[in-house]
């Protein structure tokens, strides 16, 4: 098994062909994100000359590939608490900066920056986490997260929450990391 900031990844060997599994950092809810099937370098030919054989696909272990990612979670746990700890810092930071200026361009920026990260890292219901940090209710941030849309803080995602953080939102974050640039 391999282990980076970014998630876990268990490989198996099932007659001439490797599997590779991966699950992201935090919370381990089920059976891998993303799996690869590739031809092992010292496979015969004949084993892989008719493809991936439902034969292959059956013989995968995910049960015990779970297992091991769970007992090697911990550690991961330990980062995932860095991540919530800034995420919450972000959160907080946002409701001064809502309460100081009210919904300017480095709120907005603030707010599509800690929901882009609490998004990304999977946990559920994030519009709420951020209306407890902010000290409003769920639908003045869902209204805030809109108009950051609408203004070009944040990219859409169909069908999910996130996006992608754009010029315009890192040109604001870089403003309030780096005082004295507008």
């Amino acid at each position: 098994m391999k282990a980076d900031e970014n998630g876990f990844e268990v490989t198996q060997e099932q007659g001439g062909w490797v599997i590779h599994m991966w699950w992201p950092t935090g919370p381990v809810s089920g059976g891998p994100q993303r799996i690869t099937i590739e031809k092992a370098e010292d496979a015969p030919a004949r084993e892989v000359a008719r493809g991936i054989s439902t034969t292959v696909l059956r013989r995968l272990d995910l049960a015990g590939a779970v297992k091991l990612v769970e007992e090697n979670a911990p550690q991961a746990q330990e980062a995932l608490e860095d991540v919530a700890g800034a995420l919450n810092q972000l959160g907080t930071m946002a409701g001064l900066l809502l309460e100081r200026e009210g919904v300017s361009a480095a709120y907005l920026a603030v707010l599509v920056s800690a929901y882009k990260g609490m998004s990304d890292s999977g946990a559920p219901a994030p519009v709420p986490w951020l209306a407890r940090l902010i000290g409003r209710r769920p639908e003045t941030v869902k209204g805030h997260l809109k108009q950051a849309r609408r203004d070009g803080y944040l990219t859409t995602v169909t069908g999910k929450a996130g996006g992608e953080l754009t010029d315009k939102a890192k040109a604001a974050l870089s403003a309030i990391t780096e005082p004295g640039q507008e």
